[in-house]
């Protein structure tokens, strides 16, 4: 991993010193995201920063403006279905975004010294870690080798939906989505701090296979992920719409 550095007289430094002041507030960092998503589900992506300038840009010091948490799913790729590039998502991706030591080690890496000032954990319907802990617990079989591990993290969550009453499997990836926030929030003081500063915020989006969109589930603070996207993008990096 590299800090964030200077990028000296690397092509396109100005743009990188730019940019990361612009989406260095929680609330533009999202609306970039929802953006770049409706670009992506409108078949109109940019590909903003994926260029040979971009890639020496970066090469010395990265200003990632958000920290995906993601599902390992293969179909869930946050730079294309965010429509980003090379620098501006700090990727972490595990089975059922399952939150151990190393995923918030990461995440904490990224606010704090990377100053990255959102993170989204990112599920999606029809989730495979999901359905196997459901069978798990359904049959009172554990699955072999280290896939028990997944499974007893997601268990949680499964717990939760029944307390809620909610059976259908992509209500339980909403209620999963909303316990990996609060376990990240609830397993890191130095993010929960970082939140209640105002320097970052959590937000939990699921995304629909089929159709490409993300929607919010759950933030931190409340109601932070209501916000609309811009018209037009606040990343002064990102090229005309063509």
């Amino acid at each position: 991993m590299s800090h964030t550095g200077s990028v000296g007289g690397q092509p396109g430094s100005q743009r990188i010193t730019d940019r990361a002041s612009v989406l260095s507030e929680p609330t533009l960092a999202y609306a970039e995201l929802v953006a770049g998503n409706r670009r992506f589900v409108g078949g109109a992506p940019r590909h903003p920063n994926q260029d040979a300038g971009r890639r020496a840009a970066v090469a010395d010091g990265q200003h990632p403006f958000a920290v995906v948490v993601g599902c390992s799913d293969s179909r869930l790729a946050a730079e294309i279905i965010f429509d980003r590039g090379l620098g501006d998502l700090f990727v972490v991706r595990t089975a059922g975004h399952t939150a151990g030591p190393e995923v918030l080690g990461s995440v904490e890496y990224a606010v704090t010294v990377l100053g990255t000032p959102l993170v989204v954990v990112l599920g999606h319907d029809s989730c495979g870690a999901v359905q196997a802990a459901r069978e798990a617990a359904a049959t009172g079989t554990a699955p072999s080798g280290h896939l028990r591990a997944v499974v007893d993290a997601v268990l949680p969550s499964l717990r939760r939906a029944e307390a809620e009453g909610v059976d259908d499997i992509d209500g339980i990836v909403d209620i999963h989505i909303a316990q990996t926030v609060e376990t990240l929030l609830g397993q890191s003081p130095v993010l929960a701090e970082e939140v209640a500063r105002g320097r970052c915020a959590v937000v939990g989006v699921s995304y629909r296979l089929a159709a490409g969109a993300v929607r919010p589930v759950a933030a931190v603070p409340a109601g932070f992920a209501t916000l609309d996207a811009p018209t037009e993008s606040t990343d002064p990096a990102a090229p005309a719409t063509v």
